[in-house]
């Protein structure tokens, strides 16, 4: 039985099994399908042997991360599986410093019991060494991944009504349970904010920007906007301050009044942040103290503020359908690209 926070669990039929000795981390290979044939396993096993994972104790990780560009054929297009890995980070005090959060693409911030906040961390383009400490999924994360290609969705489990709904998704869940040595518990922090994820045992590599269908669009910026030195977000019991910075080219964080840094101290600073105005409602789902989840409405549309070089756009954004990615555009109708690098949404209550 799974809790909300920590606890691993069983999935008959939709295990994803680690690639330590038990199989590929790869979609649409599972165990008791019957349905692969020798050929195809063994050459899934080749591409797992190639990406050279282990069985040796985790490393020590400085956070920063490891590139891993994705291979290119002739024709210039990515060679890749097409799936990203979503990461659940906590994102409470007791879990901060995080560990390769800047090796994200996207990364978005939810709101969750207690009004506290949650990320989920998506990579495509790079994985790091380790990432973490990982945390529970919520039922907002199922709508707002089938953005993606069959995404793996690593989290440490979830509450015991909600699991029935995880098995449904297009999604490959990797919990503890699910690929144990993916995972491992840290010293430095207490648990449950210790548990650790070691994505190249989850992936064999990085599928590529290609693989982040989201509508997201990188290029200039567009005309006009308000210059902006700083814009805070508030929760009910967190807050985030972005700050720009000229010498970075980024928007420096502050999370509920503490810079936000990596693993080995460094401030992080994402090009473009976008603070999304979103319908935050109660869920039929809570915690085991009785707090009610909230559910952060994705699909739809609404406004939102793009904030990069220096300066804030009033947006607007739009996504029909759970399989569609978000679109931004100007009040005139004009898509609004980003600068090139991380993203980071912030999702916020509709005024």
């Amino acid at each position: 039985m799974a809790t909300v926070d920590g606890a691993t669990r069983r999935r008959p039929g939709r295990r994803f099994w680690a690639s330590r000795g038990r199989g590929p981390a790869r979609r649409g290979v599972h165990p008791g399908r019957g349905t692969a044939t020798a050929s195809a396993l063994a050459a899934a096993l080749a591409l797992t042997l190639a990406a050279g994972c282990t069985n040796g104790p985790a490393p020590a990780d400085d956070g920063r991360g490891t590139d891993r560009p994705a291979s290119r054929t002739d024709t210039g297009t990515a060679a890749a599986v097409g799936q990203v890995l979503a990461v659940k980070i906590d994102n409470v005090r007791a879990a901060r410093p995080q560990t390769g959060l800047d090796a994200a693409d996207i990364v978005y911030v939810e709101q969750v019991e207690g009004g506290l906040s949650r990320l989920m961390a998506v990579y495509a383009t790079r994985l790091p060494k380790t990432v973490g400490p990982v945390r529970s999924a919520r039922e907002s994360d199922l709508e707002l991944l089938r953005q993606f290609d069959r995404p793996a969705l690593a989290f440490s489990g979830a509450q015991g009504k909600l699991l029935p709904l995880i098995d449904k998704e297009p999604l490959e869940a990797v919990t503890p349970q699910d690929a144990e040595d993916a995972y491992y518990r840290g010293t430095e922090k207490a648990s449950p904010h210790n548990l650790y994820l070691r994505p190249h045992r989850v992936l064999p590599s990085a599928p590529g920007e290609a693989a982040l269908t989201t509508g997201f669009r990188h290029g200039p910026a567009p005309d006009g906007g308000t210059p902006t030195r700083s814009r805070t977000v508030r929760y009910p019991s967190a807050r985030f301050t972005f700050t720009w910075s000229q010498e970075r080219r980024g928007w420096e964080m502050t999370t509920d009044g503490a810079p936000t840094v990596t693993a080995d101290g460094r401030r992080l600073a994402p090009p473009t942040v976008v603070v999304q105005y979103v319908d935050v409602r109660r869920s039929g789902y809570h915690d085991v103290l009785g707090n009610h989840t909230p559910y952060t409405q994705t699909v739809g549309s609404g406004t939102a503020e793009v904030l990069r070089d220096g300066r804030s756009h009033d947006v607007r954004w739009l996504r029909p359908t759970a399989t569609d990615g978000t679109r931004f555009t100007t009040r005139a109708g004009t898509p609004v690209a980003f600068a090139e690098g991380q993203v980071w949404v912030v999702f916020a209550q509709r005024p």
